[in-house]
């Protein structure tokens, strides 16, 4: 019989109370019969817990969900020094199917399309449910390094009337009989905000219709957007961009369970982070002057560069070509045909997005003109413009090819609750 006057303890907890009666819940994780004496470990959200048994028939599958009721005894053999003796067990659910293979296993043996298959099971896997930790606790860092300088979360609409990018590849929705697109990004409400709150950011999903089917592309992905106001150029976006980097990477190393689990290399974050021109690029990747993008190759090439030159897991690529940027960027003022934007290279994957934007009204009539654009489907986003905005600019990271690029993975998916991409829906 469980007692509701026990408290639950955690992994993590049981060192504190040796000798005591404690309740302890969780899924079993594995059941070890030796001749005599058998042992449940079971695994909660803290770690896991050695469960001694004294009675040999004892049958329970693997994944099912115990309360267990019973006194902390000192056994430095056990996983946190500390095991739970004369245990009285409560089924709370039985696991009625076992799970694609062994979770207690120190590595995972199955297939990337198993483990995105059966996820809801598959990512109880310590080494799996790892990298989501390391994943919040980034997304902790990036808030609470933008909330210390002042920034305000906003949450902004996923459902909008036309596309940001003035591109094709939007999800098209019916919305009551009208057309509608899933967003590309918060690009034009985190601007307009700028002219409210000054600094703002979000975190929130973004929706790209393009037909990649590679270990870098998702259809769906977690986007980490900051914007703010009253900078000089796109050097001040870069300098806020360094700061949250760190915090970032300073949170995820608190996770030492985690990264010890995982072997993470944690990165250490320059306190000026190189750059590289995107015209200078070229000239060391001996390309031409007509090309206006990198190309993966070309992002691990300048990434060994930085590691080489520079002793940097992280480098700046400025100035690119204004014909691969949006239609908002602020050019060069000296050389137009470039852009006051940049990506952030890390260990050679780009990794941010960012850069000034226009900020001027007559700026954004001549911009749209000078593409081809017409100003009709713009009218809200620019009548901010039209009633003052300060200069300003941002960026935008990729929560999920940050994590994965983090951890060593080989395909962001690893780093992705539920991934969509060209050919997954479900889980």
């Amino acid at each position: 019989m469980i007692h509701r006057s026990t408290p639950r303890v955690l992994a993590t907890q049981l060192s504190e109370h040796v000798g005591e009666t404690v309740q302890v819940a969780g899924w079993l994780h594995r059941h070890r019969q030796l001749k005599s004496i058998g042992f449940l470990i079971i695994r909660d959200r803290s770690g896991l817990t050695q469960v001694v048994l004294t009675d040999p028939d004892l049958r329970i599958a693997e994944e099912s969900v115990l309360q267990i009721r019973g006194v902390v005894t000192a056994n430095s053999q056990a996983p946190v020094g500390v095991e739970i003796t004369k245990p009285e067990i409560m089924m709370l659910a039985a696991a009625e199917q076992a799970p694609p293979f062994d979770l207690y296993r120190p590595t995972v043996p199955a297939s990337l399309p198993v483990l995105l298959d059966q996820a809801p099971v598959t990512l109880r896997h310590p080494q799996l449910k790892a990298a989501h930790a390391l994943s919040a606790a980034a997304v902790a860092g990036f808030r609470t390094s933008l909330a210390e300088q002042g920034f305000t979360e906003i949450h902004t609409p996923k459902i909008v009337e036309s596309a940001t990018e003035s591109g094709a590849n939007v999800f098209t929705l019916d919305w009551f009989g009208r057309p509608a697109y899933l967003a590309q990004s918060p690009q034009f409400y985190k601007q307009l905000m700028v002219g409210v709150f000054e600094r703002v950011y979000e975190t929130g999903p973004v929706f790209r219709a393009e037909p990649h089917d590679t270990a870098r592309h998702l259809a769906q992905y977690t986007s980490l957007d900051a914007e703010f106001g009253f900078i000089s150029d796109h050097q001040d976006v870069m300098i806020m961009v360094r700061s949250v980097v760190a915090g970032m990477i300073a949170a995820v190393a608190e996770r030492t369970a985690e990264i010890e689990l995982l072997d993470v290399d944690v990165p250490g974050v320059p306190e000026v982070i190189p750059q590289l021109h995107f015209a200078d690029a070229m000239r060391m990747l001996g390309k031409g002057e007509d090309t206006i993008d990198l190309a993966p190759a070309d992002e691990r090439a300048i990434s060994a560069w930085a590691a080489e030159e520079h002793g940097s897991d992280f480098i700046f690529v400025t100035g690119y070509p204004m014909a691969k940027r949006p239609f908002y960027t602020h050019p060069e003022p000296e050389r137009p045909a470039y852009s006051n934007s940049f990506d952030l290279l890390f260990r050679g994957l780009e990794l941010i997005t960012g850069g000034q934007r226009l900020h001027r009204y007559p700026d954004y009539l001549q911009a749209l003109a000078e593409r081809g654009e017409p100003v009709e489907p713009y009218q809200g986003y620019l009548s901010a413009f039209a009633h003052g905005m300060p200069p300003h600019g941002g960026f935008a990271l990729g929560l999920e090819r940050f994590v994965a690029r983090l951890i060593g993975a080989d395909n962001v998916r690893l780093a992705t609750l539920f991934p969509r991409d060209l050919h997954r829906l479900a889980p």
